[in-house]
């Protein structure tokens, strides 16, 4: 089964948006365009019911039953139940009060291990409670390839290891982590997982059940919908956490995660998401399905498209010797993040030259100051990265190719 382009790109009102026309967009990692059943799901509340739910009228009972649409589809299509999901501002504010949450569980001198190939997302927080007695043990990246090793994850653990806190797929990196297999070895030794999936999940909704991970983190604004980060966390998990919100609110697991009260239109309007993918699918495939098959068949759809397109620019750019790949230089188990540094070009000129040729790049950290530390790479000025979704086609990588070879030999 091959994506249909056309209609894919019909789903998003930005290509059809007259001031981004002849604009190739390589920043999707930053945040993605939203998708146009999301943007009406969100109009729609805002001008129908925008008012407290739950109430018994009937705008207000809509609009509850509209937010718990939104729980149950999410879950259903990410195979877990209903109660372990859970949104907040940002997956970075969601870790800071899961942090706070998880610090009473734990004595003072345990350990939490925490990747150096992070977001500071999935580290700062975690870090931030070594001023409360908790041991922070780093697992480093490869030096050269930026790689996180199994084999050195094993001699980190000790029998006071409570977390391991990693992420699915760096984004500056690029690399898929093992998330099972990492899941599993942290188990192992009667420790958590906590994931960073802010930049694998924009290429595919991942089975939980099927990781095995503990806690699961992702931005739904770089998944076509809203500025609101998910969180899945086991039920089971959450018993054991302390109470962040209203002291009346202990016991409600939805609450517990959640200090301040919800936005209610964007919750409600994440559900566009979904109808988003169940447009794709029908418009695609013909056998009904269970929303969890049909993300994985989903998954196939968008990550065959992606890696086309991945090969053609690493094929392109492994053919040039004034250009270094941050990371893996093949396409297998790397996903359409790459992070590129000209040799012996000023960086900032080769991305004005590349912004000049209408391509929107990222350039600087990405707030992934840990693992360009750890590969000698001076975050000032950084990187330049390239990030791009299945709405992406051939033609943008070409207008993409033939940018790079203006930028760089100029």
């Amino acid at each position: 089964m091959k994506l249909d382009l056309q209609f894919i790109r019909s789903q998003f009102p930005a290509f059809s948006e007259p001031s981004l026309q002849g604009w190739a967009f390589f920043e999707n990692a930053g945040g993605s365009y939203p998708c146009i059943q999301f943007i009406n799901r969100l109009t729609d509340f805002y001008m129908k019911n925008k008012v407290q739910v739950n109430y018994p009228y009937p705008a207000s009972l809509l609009a509850g039953k509209l937010m718990e649409a939104s729980y149950k589809r999410m879950a259903d299509y990410l195979n877990v139940e209903e109660s372990e999901i859970h949104f907040g501002p940002s997956t970075t504010q969601n870790i800071y009060v899961l942090a706070n949450a998880m610090r009473p569980m734990w004595k003072d001198g345990d350990e939490i291990i925490v990747s150096c190939q992070d977001h500071e997302a999935n580290a700062g927080a975690w870090r931030r409670l070594a001023n409360q007695g908790i041991k922070i043990v780093e697992w480093h990246v490869h030096p050269e390839t930026g790689l996180l090793h199994l084999d050195a994850l094993e001699g980190l653990f000790s029998d006071r290891t409570k977390i391991v806190a990693f992420p699915h797929c760096s984004n500056v990196i690029g690399h898929i982590n093992p998330v099972a297999a990492i899941s599993k070895r942290a188990h192992q030794h009667g420790a958590l997982s906590v994931v960073d999936g802010v930049g694998y999940a924009p290429h595919g909704f991942p089975d939980l059940k099927e990781l095995g991970t503990d806690i699961y983190l992702f931005s739904l604004y770089k998944t076509f919908g809203p500025h609101l980060g998910f969180m899945y966390v086991k039920e089971e998990l959450i018993g054991k956490m302390e109470n962040q919100s209203h002291f009346f609110k202990e016991g409600i697991t939805r609450s517990m995660l959640t200090p301040a009260g919800p936005d209610h239109a964007q919750i409600a309007a994440a559900s566009g998401i979904l109808d988003y993918f169940d447009a794709v699918y029908e418009h695609h495939f013909k056998e009904k399905a269970a929303p969890a098959k049909r993300n994985k068949a989903l998954n196939r759809l968008f990550q065959d498209h992606e890696k086309s397109l991945l090969e053609r620019l690493l094929v392109f750019l492994r053919s040039r010797n004034d250009v270094e790949i941050i990371g893996p230089q093949t396409a297998e188990e790397r996903a359409p993040i790459i992070s590129i540094i000209p040799k012996n070009k000023n960086l900032k000129k080769v991305y004005a030259t590349l912004t000049e040729h209408k391509l929107m790049l990222g350039m600087g950290h990405f707030y992934a100051v840990r693992p360009l530390l750890d590969m000698d790479v001076p975050i000032q000025p950084g990187v330049l990265r390239i990030s791009f979704l299945h709405y992406t086609g051939m033609e943008e990588i070409d207008q993409l190719i033939a940018g790079l070879k203006v930028a760089l030999e100029n």
